[in-house]
């Protein structure tokens, strides 16, 4: 049991939830779901495009909204809670961050590689300067040993983040795993730990569990696991685990699940499963951005998207990297003529 301890819960369905409906959330929907989980209790509600600020493109898909009317779209409703953002340097810009601040964005997550916490120096000195919450969120934590993760976490406390995140960005690890990697940075770190989980293997509540069991203060979910790849954590769900281990999350659960199932089931494209090509995600390594990338380039080119994702995880392609999905695929067809 827990003793008690409190977990705060990041919930990404207005942000990795982007993925599942091919960005195209409209500004009733923002305001539906933000409104909702403020409504439940929810401390950090994190809006964007899937890829983070700046995200909207050719590469990663063009979202319906620009991000300044997705932001005014769940500012408003958002009372109790905190409007969070995610950001990845490179893809989203100091600018973008600046304007997101003025629209009363209260925490962002700067998002790297798990070996590049040096991206996101300045991005977290300047959310601090601005008097925003900075979460250093290291992707594809897999990757790398546990020692390389703690190093990395120690350079994103160095810079004056808030928080740090290991992500198990393609929904790779075990719960040993996790619990080897969130461990050894709750050790290391004088900060809290938070834990952000994919379900490409169905260990995404399980994970996070064994992040909590570690130490870990913050977690992450999406209402009706709507994410990436196979999803995320259900927030209802864990926030029914939890509170059934006796840990603090402050949500409602009746609450949590009516949001879930009254607000953010209605506007799903599809069922939230684990279907082949998303259970690849997570054996191969694979981030779970890529999922319907590599759908389309299986179609064009007339190729299995299993082979062309454990083709991907060979090459240890990364996030920011989905331009060369089409490329690897058209080398596949080459190779089979």
């Amino acid at each position: 049991m827990s003793g008690g301890k409190s977990i705060r819960i990041v919930d990404s369905t207005l942000r990795d939830g982007s993925h599942a409906v091919s960005h195209q959330f409209d500004a009733e929907q923002i305001a539906a779901v933000a409104g909702g989980l403020d409504a439940a209790g929810v401390e950090y509600i994190e809006v964007a495009h899937g890829d983070g600020l700046g995200g909207a493109s050719c590469n990663f898909g063009w979202s319906k909204l620009t991000d300044d009317e997705m932001l005014r779209a769940a500012a408003p409703v958002i009372r109790k809670g905190k409007l969070t953002v995610l950001l990845l340097p490179g893809i989203g810009t100091k600018k973008d961050l600046e304007m997101a601040a003025g629209l009363g964005v209260k925490a962002v997550r700067v998002a790297i590689h798990v070996t590049e916490a040096d991206i996101g120096q300045q991005h977290i000195g300047l959310a601090k300067k601005m008097g925003m919450e900075a979460f250093g969120f290291l992707m594809m934590s897999h990757m790398v040993p546990p020692e390389k993760v703690v190093e990395q976490a120690r350079l994103f406390e160095s810079y004056g983040a808030d928080v740090v995140y290991v992500a198990d960005s393609a929904g790779a690890m075990l719960p040993d795993d996790v619990k080897a990697r969130v461990g050894a940075v709750v050790e290391a770190v004088n900060i809290p730990v938070g834990f952000h989980a994919h379900n490409n293997m169905t260990l995404a509540v399980a994970n996070s569990l064994a992040a909590a069991q570690v130490g870990a203060g913050f977690l992450d979910g999406t209402c009706r696991g709507l994410g990436a790849g196979a999803g995320n954590a259900q927030t209802e769900v864990l926030a029914g685990v939890l509170d059934k281990l006796g840990y603090r999350t402050g949500i409602d659960f009746f609450g949590i699940m009516d949001v879930a199932e009254g607000i953010v089931e209605p506007m799903m494209h599809r069922p939230q499963v684990i279907n082949n090509a998303a259970l690849m995600l997570g054996y191969a390594g694979v981030y779970s951005s890529f999922l319907l990338h590599t759908y389309r380039s299986a179609e064009k080119f007339g190729l299995d998207p299993r082979k062309i994702l454990v083709e991907l995880g060979k090459r240890r392609m990364v996030g920011g990297q989905e331009d060369m999905i089409i490329d690897v695929a058209y080398r596949m067809l080459q190779a089979k003529g």
